[in-house]
């Protein structure tokens, strides 16, 4: 019995001297999504501000790949210490409904540092789109459903999510054209290939500023502050509808509570950060407020968003193997 008390001991004080000394080297931080897109966006400004806060290099690793999907199973396999972390999106609460067979669960595998930005989106298409605002762009689109095409970057991407919202509120069902990655599919629609598209203002805000693309509507409950020509969809023809891209940071199952503790101050750092909040401002994204930044605030709205998601994709019946 006292060398049982004495090795657990032992372990508290050896966990406390590693929490202590952390970081010892670069911490990776993995986007599940391609180099470019929107979420590896707000990785590369959120892997700024948070090195600078916890006083070492982060290094956003690319990890792109079935939905979204591959990097959360390589970060469940990590070594628990703080030095691999993941940011990623709405997906980790759809993927469990999308994908009959999952290598991981959201709500069992990690640890939760919090979240960090939450996305509205934009509807836009190509510049010689038809209808010239967002009531017309509804009708236009119930009216030829049979000719008008729908891009999304894929399978769980938010573009898929929104359009599945979207075409499901207005009752139409469209030709949808999905690709491997936002990039892609923005370009289609620069080059007028494909009609239109839901897209994260991350994405398409320096497209929409420079007339490249035709601009309708934002997701949010409120006008972006960056895009405040676009009216929210709700108030312009489509009353009810909401869809906020939010973004969370997650570690390893098993990480020490001292790490997860200073992974977490080092974020409410970055959230209060000038630069990254300007930035994210710039971009169309909004900086969560401090009690979301936390590990029971990821927590719940996973839990949440996963209540409110499952349904949505089971009656629309789109499954992934």
């Amino acid at each position: 019995m006292k060398r049982t008390l004495v090795a657990a001991a032992a372990l508290f004080f050896a966990a406390g001297a590693f929490a202590q000394a952390f970081p010892t080297k670069p911490i990776s931080l993995y986007v599940p999504f391609a180099a470019g897109g929107p979420t590896d966006t707000v990785a590369r400004q959120l892997a700024i501000a948070m090195g600078k806060a916890i006083g070492q290099t982060i290094i956003v690793e690319n990890v792109p790949g079935a939905g979204g999907t591959i990097a959360p199973a390589k970060l469940k396999g990590q070594t628990p210490d703080g030095h691999t972390l993941m940011l990623a999106h709405i997906g980790m609460s759809t993927a469990p409904a999308l994908y009959r067979s999952l290598p991981f669960k959201p709500l069992d595998d990690f640890e939760y540092i919090g979240q960090v930005v939450d996305v509205p989106m934009t509807f836009v298409a190509r510049k010689d789109f038809p209808p010239t605002d967002f009531k017309g762009m509804v009708d236009y689109v119930k009216k030829n459903k049979d000719k008008v095409t729908y891009a999304n970057a894929g399978l769980g991407a938010a573009s898929h999510l929104c359009g599945l919202l979207f075409l499901s509120a207005i009752e139409a069902d469209v030709t949808t054209v999905p690709y491997k990655g936002t990039a892609p599919a923005m370009n289609d629609i620069l080059g007028g290939q494909v009609d239109f598209m839901c897209d994260q203002t991350t994405n398409t805000t320096g497209y929409i500023k420079s007339g490249r693309i035709k601009s309708y509507a934002v997701t949010s409950k409120t006008r972006v502050e960056s895009l405040k020509e676009l009216p929210p969809a709700a108030e312009a023809g489509l009353p009810g509808f909401e869809v906020s891209v939010w973004h969370g940071v997650y570690a390893p199952k098993g990480t020490p509570k001292p790490v997860i503790d200073k992974l977490v101050a080092a974020l409410q750092a970055s959230i209060a950060d000038a630069q990254f909040v300007a930035k994210m401002n710039e971009l169309g994204s909004q900086v969560v407020s401090k009690d979301k930044a936390t590990p029971e605030g990821l927590r719940n709205h996973l839990k949440a968003e996963i209540d409110k998601w499952t349904p949505i994709i089971r009656k629309a019946g789109q499954y992934a193997d």
